[in-house]
């Protein structure tokens, strides 16, 4: 798994310069005003690509109310009615301070747990000029804050419901229809639940995007950290669904072997894999102001 990572790296990285001129997204939520005419826009279509963040940020003083869902796993049968029983939910405000910069809040109710991060897209991608650039890059930091109440004083510090995420994206426009990204990703736990755990999380992460119309994409992402830092309870996360765009709504749908709607909880958190039909059904819905 880690050369063929590796490789698909390489080969964003040494792609070729030249590349066709894209039209510019007609979706109001992102940062696609370009500085000048050679500047990529639109390599995805939302500010996330399915639960990981994307490289796109929010145009000035665009104010985007985002819902999340979860469903519980297929495997529960027609008792729990495939999981729709179940769910979790992620609620938040992100905001854009300027056209590159943007940031968030939101609680979800896994583990009644807030976040708060920023994003700051630091390179756009161009087709040609004297700025030639053939990837974007966006750097992204959250920190979570777990209120879940506890019966053991271990659990209970303050410090202990703390954690921190750091990401680098690159992503490149190949074409009209095809987007990929990679997300180097640093994670912090202040507190572990188990010995064979780490308290720093090294992971890769990979995302893609092919649209099939003006208004629908085929979405995916996954995220590889090693067994050692995870422990032996936790697995990694993959992602598949379809994204629509109908004006200031994007509503994604998709399957996941992760309940988590954080960076923390889904790459350092999911329990769940595909193999065994741990799979559920969510959706994002986005609406732009």
């Amino acid at each position: 798994m880690k050369q063929y990572i590796l490789l698909v790296f390489i080969f964003i990285f040494s792609a070729g310069m030249a590349q066709t001129k894209t039209v510019p997204s007609d979706s109001s939520m992102l940062d696609t005003d370009p500085v000048e005419s050679e500047d990529v826009t639109a390599t995805f279509k939302s500010t996330r690509v399915v639960n990981s963040q994307s490289v796109e940020t929010l145009g000035r003083h665009a104010l985007d109310f985002r819902i999340m869902h979860r469903f519980g796993t297929l495997n529960t049968g027609l008792y729990q009615l495939f999981g729709l029983d179940n769910a979790s939910m992620r609620m938040g405000f992100e905001y854009g301070l300027s056209k590159r910069f943007m940031i968030g809040l939101g609680r979800t109710t896994l583990g009644k747990t807030y976040d708060g991060f920023f994003k700051y897209k630091i390179l756009k991608q161009t087709t040609s000029g004297k700025k030639n650039m053939p990837v974007t890059v966006t750097f992204f930091a959250s920190t979570t804050f777990k209120t879940l109440r506890y019966n053991t004083p271990r659990d209970s510090f303050f410090a202990g419901k703390l954690d921190y995420t750091s990401q680098l994206l690159f992503a490149r426009k190949f074409n009209k229809n095809f987007s990929l990204q990679l997300m180097p990703t640093y994670i912090h736990r202040n507190l572990v639940e188990t010995a064979d755990q780490q308290n720093n999380i090294f992971s890769i992460g990979i995302g893609g995007r092919y649209k099939l119309t003006k208004r629908m994409s085929v979405n995916f992402d996954y995220f590889y950290t090693s067994q050692n830092q995870l422990g032996k309870l936790y697995n990694n996360p993959l992602s598949i669904g379809i994204d629509i765009e109908t004006g200031g709504h994007v509503f994604q749908l998709h399957f996941t072997n992760s309940h988590g709607m954080v960076e923390k909880q889904f790459v350092g958190e999911t329990i769940g894999t595909w193999q065994k039909g741990d799979i559920s059904f969510g959706f994002n819905l986005s609406r732009v102001f």
